[in-house]
């Protein structure tokens, strides 16, 4: 069989997708604007093992798979590919094809695809899979992230609006939710490289302590504060949120930690921001969900094994359930991931205008998975496959008051 044959029936019949294959073979509509080149039969003993979008990426991240044209149009073409697995039937079929091929050209695992070792959400397991993506290269993370070096989705006021306006919209909305003011406590748990730390204290006044296990992070965070003048205000250390010391905030910031938690951790994590909040402090918990109840227990593979290990995503309703049950009362929550498809929009084009280097910095592989999953995340939530959510949550106080006014936050 052609291996064009092959691809396409991975990619579906009706994808408008032009395949070009090592072969000489050729399948899909000559008009089509996303152009996927098969360039070596080492592709094909990859979907041997993996068939589907996990095969598919192991070939790209090597170079074995070129995209000719815009990738997040490609992966829009392949949508039904790229947002869902094929059926195991189907892959069994798929694996028996490539079979022979797969016999001639096996290799081991691409050395980007990593897996933790430990036990599963420990302090050092955690720590390992918080280094495999966030302690890249702060220059990198400049290129791709703009100056704000905010790594969660922005605010866009309007339509207009840069990345950088819309970073700073995301921290003032968050500030204004907490009602931070002068004088008062925040804690910021995994706060990348301080953006909201920087934020509640400049603008606010407030002192900002922010936490995360990125060692990258921490110190170029602490720079960044000394350089503003910050130092007795703001501070941001290397540390687990679990180690965070045993004192009372005034309010807390969760942004694009959850992720990271795990589903089994996710009350003890909220009971331990609840015990340290004090009576009326209000936690904003900012985070990726999937749209609906998730079906099955794994998620993407690529994003699994590449991208974030150990990662895992939930329902909304799971986490106001748990927020609830670990004492917040749930004040406010809107959905932004229209929002979150524009920001990682412009990360792309960043990436995009800054290849070069980037690839010098960390490696043609490793920036093509950055492409690819940049481009992957921002389908999923253009297409409502996963969302985010920003819940406002409040610890009442012993007399059930929760300072809040009888309109808005």
């Amino acid at each position: 069989m052609q291996v064009a044959q092959i691809i396409g029936s991975v990619v579906g019949p009706d994808a408008p997708v032009r395949l070009i294959c090592y072969d000489g073979s050729k399948a899909g509509p000559d008009t089509a604007e996303a152009v996927l080149r098969i360039s070596s039969p080492r592709a094909m003993a990859r979907l041997a093992t993996a068939p589907g979008s996990l095969g598919l990426a192991r070939a790209y991240v090597e170079g074995e798979i070129e995209v000719e044209g815009d990738l997040y149009g490609l992966l829009d073409a392949m949508a039904d590919l790229t947002l869902h697995r094929l059926p195991r039937g189907q892959q069994a079929q798929i694996a028996r094809r490539l079979l022979p091929l797969w016999l001639r050209h096996r290799m081991p695992l691409p050395e980007l695809e990593y897996r933790p070792p430990g036990r599963l959400h420990s302090k050092a397991r955690d720590r390992q899979a918080i280094a495999h993506h966030y302690d890249v290269s702060n220059t990198f993370y400049a290129w791709v992230l703009g100056p704000s070096m905010a790594y969660t989705c922005a605010v866009y006021p309007h339509s207009a609006a840069t990345l950088e306006q819309a970073q700073a919209a995301k921290h003032a909305l968050v500030a204004d939710k907490l009602a931070l003011r002068p004088g008062m406590r925040l804690l910021d748990v995994g706060c990348g490289w301080g953006g909201m730390v920087v934020h509640a204290a400049a603008e606010h006044g407030a002192s900002a302590l922010g936490v995360t296990l990125s060692s990258n992070q921490a110190e170029w965070a602490q720079a960044e504060i000394a350089r503003r003048g910050l130092q007795g205000l703001a501070e941001v250390r290397h540390l687990d949120y679990r180690d965070v010391p045993d004192e009372q905030f005034d309010a807390i910031s969760s942004i694009g930690l959850t992720e990271h938690v795990g589903r089994a951790q996710l009350p003890a994590y909220f009971a331990a921001l609840a015990s340290q909040l004090r009576p009326g402090g209000r936690l904003l918990n900012h985070c990726i969900t999937l749209g609906r109840s998730p079906t099955r227990r794994r998620g993407d593979p690529f994003i699994s094994r590449y991208v974030f290990p150990d990662g895992q995503l939930n329902s909304l309703g799971h986490l106001v359930a748990v927020m609830n049950d670990a004492g917040f009362e749930i004040r406010h929550e809107e959905n932004l991931r229209e929002h979150y498809a524009r920001t990682l929009t412009a990360w792309g084009a960043n990436l995009e205008e800054h290849w070069d280097e980037a690839v010098a910095e960390v490696g043609l592989g490793r920036a093509r998975v950055w492409r690819l999953y940049m481009a992957a995340a921002r389908l999923g939530f253009a297409r409502d496959n996963i969302q985010l959510h920003q819940v406002l949550g409040v610890r009442p106080e012993a007399s059930g008051g929760s300072g809040f006014p009888l309109r808005g936050w």
